[in-house]
């Protein structure tokens, strides 16, 4: 299907899941997940009115990059390892996965203005997630203050691959719950306003839950070679 059509059900989604615990649906922000897909099909969630694009590797974004440039509002949402922190610094508006001291250095020595970072959180302790522990988050914020071209905007997750309702509305609350307990520290460098949570399968539960960006990709853009 195309982007446009896909564009139509999702929104009513989001409308649905913000009527349920009275929020409006211009609280939260759509990220259209193209790391899987085709240039033109990145262009052509742009062009369905989707100005957030999210990209998980930077080759991924770097060959987007060529084309598209900045037209979007480009998310790195995958793991980044430090020293592909130049590759992406001055291309992304945002960077998701902010989980070590070391990272927080390079982008502070690399940023060209102030980078807009959430950090990530392993809520579920699953092994095969990258983020802090819970109980770690508060420190490390702290000691983020003396990066002074790093803005906290929030905190994201990635929450189990299940299908139990209550154990990923469970995941999304202790985000949420932590989000709030740091964002009433009121640190001047950390905001921590968003929460980046839920993607295709689970993001209606993620916006009931306190949801203010959403990361879309298979029931968006599609993945590569099922892209009509």
């Amino acid at each position: 299907m195309k982007v446009a059509e896909n564009l139509i059900h999702i929104k009513q989604q989001i409308i649905s899941a913000c009527h349920k615990v009275n929020r409006t649906p211009d609280e939260v922000k759509l990220i259209a997940v193209t790391k899987y897909v085709s240039i033109d099909r990145a262009n052509e969630a742009l062009e369905a009115g989707i100005i957030n694009l999210g990209e998980n590797r930077d080759e991924g974004l770097l060959k987007k990059w060529e084309v598209l440039g900045d037209k979007p509002i480009w998310h790195f949402i995958g793991t980044l390892q430090t020293r592909k922190v130049k590759n992406i610094i001055d291309k992304v508006e945002y960077i998701h996965s902010l989980d070590r001291i070391s990272l927080a250095e390079e982008i502070n020595k690399r940023a060209v203005k102030k980078v807009k970072c959430l950090v990530q959180v392993n809520v579920s302790q699953e092994d095969s997630k990258h983020g802090l522990a819970s109980q770690d988050v508060l420190n490390f914020i702290k000691d983020l203050r003396a990066y002074e071209n790093i803005s906290i905007e929030g905190l994201m997750t990635m929450a189990p691959l299940t299908d139990d309702e209550e154990q990923l509305r469970t995941c999304f609350r202790k985000l949420k719950e932590l989000r709030d307990q740091i964002k009433n520290c009121n640190f001047d460098y950390a905001p921590c306003t968003e929460l980046s949570m839920g993607m295709s399968n689970d993001f209606e539960i993620a916006i009931e839950e306190g949801a203010t960006m959403i990361r879309i990709g298979t029931a968006l853009v599609g993945v590569a070679g099922e892209e009509e």
